[in-house]
């Protein structure tokens, strides 16, 4: 930064706050802007689209600065948070009218990308957290808040891969570190997640955040809270009362899914768009509060392993499915509660206002329909839930008797309390109401009394309200005692009396004493609805929760879902199951129904079919039906019973990742290594098409044995689409494996996908059909039907053009040299009589390094 030869003192006083906030753009309060200077200011004008001007503009080194105005700055700061920079906040904290000299300032708020509580940054349907990450050995403590609702939870994890999927599914927004991770986990994190990355230094003892370390018992989660709160303690410089005790958890509670597996299913966030849209939390999104809708992207990101907890909640979702008027009811009344969640965190952090207060009292007035009405459906499955809908009928009273109907967004410029609420501010407000009254009534009155009918009562601002008598008319009082004499004029007197003088200061006072009184009535207000923020907050958790069941209730309604059976055997029959988020694209009537049947006996499906025919639906439509049932949703099915998986990992669709330097193939390649490291007997595989980012064999044979190290090592449930037909013959070597198409048939020249699961491999893979849809040149398909006559013709059926060109290759072996020898001889005799495409692509390779070994000899 650069330094002035000789700084005034307000620079110098700059340049003190600006050494503890580098990393952030100050905005420094003068009178009614916030300026910014040097890097700063020419930084804020480009991103913030400001004129940049300059400080000592004659000098020979200017200072180049900008500014904000200050009723006006929230915009400029939501602009710079979303665009990953903090913005210091500095304020003048004397009054200039009574300090002389420089006035203090000091930063009284640090905004970050993870601390924001209000503003366009803000999404009500969306989370906004702040993640703190620590290091001891092996093992890695993860800690994470929303700020805007004081929600804590805390984890211990052992690997990075981990905590780039817990990170990735909380798409934090901040991440505190206390030392530089390990460069390959950074480097991911600001990739693929775009993460800003804080330093929180210094040293943490239990003490400081005691209570909200009370349900923790291991030390590197109670460290990564300390940190969290520290961070925010730096930062926010405030009470942060609406912090809540930090919740432990374990990932294996939940169904484990990794970045890449919630990538393809598109669960929140399409693929292509990265929008909601066309996502299954579109799909379920029927709440009616932003904190519902925040809760249900919850329970999608975390699906749950207990089958009792899961039961419990098909047995609330049946409940509401049945009860049609309640369910109506209901709907009615949750629209009418606001964001609980934040409006109690704006309470304890001190930016509430009047409307938001209004909002809490109109919120809680809906909490007893709420009850009245699950309480007339309850038969047992309600009763926890239940206990924590409590009305806070107290805060109602409070709030109503307190705050102005028409309560203004400014709470310091008056009519926040309503008039009966204090006795002192209904006199102000009488005053300044009745003054001019007053004042007109005792002129008349001293009129009558003195009878000089040209006196008068007047104002100015040095000597207040006085009385005004001419000179020629002083001799006409008759009790001058009752006046004393104020000012003296050429041509009159001015007097005041004691009734005066009380009206004068009731008068005076009026304006400045009402909004200062009602500012501090506010706050006292605002203090004792903070004393209930726990409560609140207990409340707004099951709100939440009946926000989110009546949503799949509606849903599972709508689109005729049913209640799946959950079992401990393994077993896996689905009937006439449907893809959620295709079917209500297409319709019910359009969307193809499939049956899918995976046991003990058979956990591996080998899909072969045409592309384009519905396989990735497939496989796709058995993942999201187990998430709804494991997150307590009915599914789409005729009927369907099913085992509680405690993994999904899938492989769907081609996908580089060019960023990070990342090949198609590669991502394939990581994408199955994950499920092979991690997935159990109680795992979900879905593969679609590994291996095609290779060369033809490569691929058949990676496949192969990826399929094979399943059958034996894993025993995972399985589907495993491929367009390798070579495979098919797997079924006759792995006994849990079998084989499965999607139909298709030919007529006058085309296909026709019937989208429909059938037994037993595919007999062709109508590549040539699928370009011709495609709308590939007539020219170019005519010849491809060409070159695949002649492979069948050869006896290469199904077979592609660069296995054709390995056998090609090995009968010219005899040319090399000057004539052939006894074994190329033998080998050019046995290629001849070889079916390739009855052998596996390892039993092609192997008899390829017999013949390789022979010539050599």
């Amino acid at each position: 930064m650069p330094q002035k030869t000789k700084q005034t003192p307000m620079m110098e006083q700059y340049f003190s706050i600006k050494k503890e906030y580098q990393d952030a753009f100050l905005f420094y309060r003068l009178g009614d802007f916030y300026e910014l200077f040097y890097e700063d200011a020419e930084k804020a004008a480009q991103l913030l689209e400001l004129t940049l001007t300059s400080r000592n503009k004659n000098a020979d080194d200017p200072i180049p600065m900008c500014g904000v105005p200050y009723h006006a700055a929230a915009g400029y700061i939501d602009t710079l948070i979303e665009q990953g920079y903090k913005v210091a906040i500095c304020e003048q904290v004397e009054d200039p009218k009574t300090t002389k000299g420089m006035v203090k300032r000091e930063v009284i708020q640090l905004i970050t990308p993870g601390t924001v509580m209000e503003g366009k940054g803000l999404q009500s349907k969306e989370n906004n957290y702040l993640t703190a990450v620590v290091k001891e050995a092996d093992r890695y403590g993860i800690a994470y808040t929303d700020l805007s609702t004081g929600e804590i939870k805390a984890t211990v994890v052992t690997d990075e891969e981990t905590v780039f999927n817990e990170l990735a599914t909380l798409a934090t927004k901040e991440l505190i570190v206390t030392e530089a991770l390990p460069p390959n986990l950074t480097k991911r994190i600001e990739q693929q997640l775009g993460a800003v990355f804080s330093v929180q230094s210094g040293e943490w003892n239990e003490e400081m955040g005691s209570h909200l370390l009370m349900a923790l018992d291991d030390s590197l989660a109670k460290q990564a809270v300390l940190v969290l709160y520290s961070y925010l303690r730096r930062t926010q410089m405030r009470q942060l009362g609406h912090l809540q005790v930090a919740q432990f958890y374990q990932t294996n509670h939940y169904l484990k899914m990794d970045y890449y597996s919630k990538y393809n299913l598109e669960l929140t966030q399409a693929i292509r768009t990265g929008k909601k849209q066309g996502t299954l939390l579109w799909l379920l999104d029927e709440t009616k509060t932003a904190m519902g809708a925040r809760l249900l992207k919850q329970w999608i990101d975390h699906p749950l392993i207990q089958q009792t907890a899961i039961e419990q909640r098909q047995k609330q979702v049946e409940s509401l499915l049945t009860a049609f008027f309640e369910r109506a009811d209901l709907q009615e009344s949750l629209k009418g509660v606001y964001d609980l969640e934040r409006l109690a965190g704006r309470v304890a952090f001190g930016n509430v206002n009047g409307r938001d207060l209004l909002q809490l009292k109109h919120s809680l007035q809906q909490v007893p329909q709420i009850q009245s009405i699950i309480s007339g459906i309850d038969q047992g499955e309600w009763t926890d839930l239940l206990a924590d809908l409590e009305p806070l009928e107290d805060v109602v009273v409070l709030i109503d008797e307190a705050i102005a109907d028409e309560a203004p967004l400014q709470v310091t410029e008056g009519n926040v309390i309503k008039t009966g609420f204090n006795a002192q501010l209904d006199n102000y407000r009488d005053a300044m109401r009745n003054g001019k009254q007053w004042l007109a009534e005792l002129e008349a009155s001293e009129r009558k009394a003195t009878g000089i009918k040209n006196l008068k009562i007047g104002y100015n601002r040095v000597f207040g309200y006085y009385i005004e008598i001419s000179k020629a008319n002083l001799g006409n009082l008759e009790q001058p005692e009752r006046y004393d004499r104020k000012q003296t004029l050429a041509n009159a007197e001015r007097f005041i009396t004691p009734e005066l003088k009380k009206l004068e200061t009731v008068i005076l006072e009026a304006e400045e004493k009402s909004m200062e009184l009602e500012y501090q009535l506010f706050i006292q207000v605002r203090e004792q609805v903070k004393q209930a923020i726990a409560r609140l907050q207990l409340l707004a958790k099951a709100i939440s929760s009946v926000d989110v069941l009546q949503s799949f209730a509606t849903v599972s309604e709508h689109y005729q879902y049913v209640k799946p059976t959950m079992n401990q055997q393994q077993k896996l029959v689905i009937m006439q199951g449907r893809h959620p988020v295709v079917e209500k694209v297409l319709g019910q009537q359009e969307y193809i129904a499939n049956d899918i049947v995976v046991d003990q006996e058979t956990f591996i499906l080998l899909i072969t079919g045409p592309n384009m025919s519905g396989k990735s639906t497939y496989m796709r439509q058995l993942a999201l039906t187990v998430i709804l049932a494991q997150i307590g949703c009915f599914v789409p099915a005729q009927s369907a019973q099913l085992p509680i998986f405690d993994r999904i990992f899938t492989r769907i669709g081609a996908s580089d990742d060019l960023i990070a330097g990342q090949s198609t193939f590669m991502v394939e390649m990581m994408e199955a290594n994950q499920a092979l490291q991690y997935a159990t007997a109680n795992s979900l595989i879905l593969f679609d098409e590994l291996g095609r980012g290779t060369a033809t064999y490569d691929g058949m044979a990676l496949a192969q044995a990826i399929i094979e190290y399943i059958h034996r090592e894993i025993r995972a449930k399985t589907l495993f689409s491929t367009h390798y037909h070579e495979l098919t013959i797997l079924d006759q070597e792995l006994p849990h494996l079998r084989n499965q198409h999607v139909g298709a048939i030919e007529k006058d020249g085309d296909v026709v996908f019937l989208h429909k699961m059938m037994s037993g491999p595919a007999d062709k893979s109508y590549g040539i059909h699928v370009a011709k849809i495609a709308g590939l040149p007539p020219m170019l398909l005519k010849r491809a039907a060409v070159i695949l006559r002649s492979l069948e013709s050869q006896g290469l059926q199904n077979t592609t053009v660069e296995q054709k060109a390995v056998s090609e290759e090995v009968e010219q072996l005899s040319l090399f040299g000057n004539s052939e020898t006894k074994n190329q001889k033998a080998i050019f005799d046995e290629l001849k009589k070889l079916n390739v495409s009855r052998m596996t692509p390892l039993e092609v390779m192997i008899k390829v390094a017999e013949w390789q070994k022979k010539i050599e000899e």
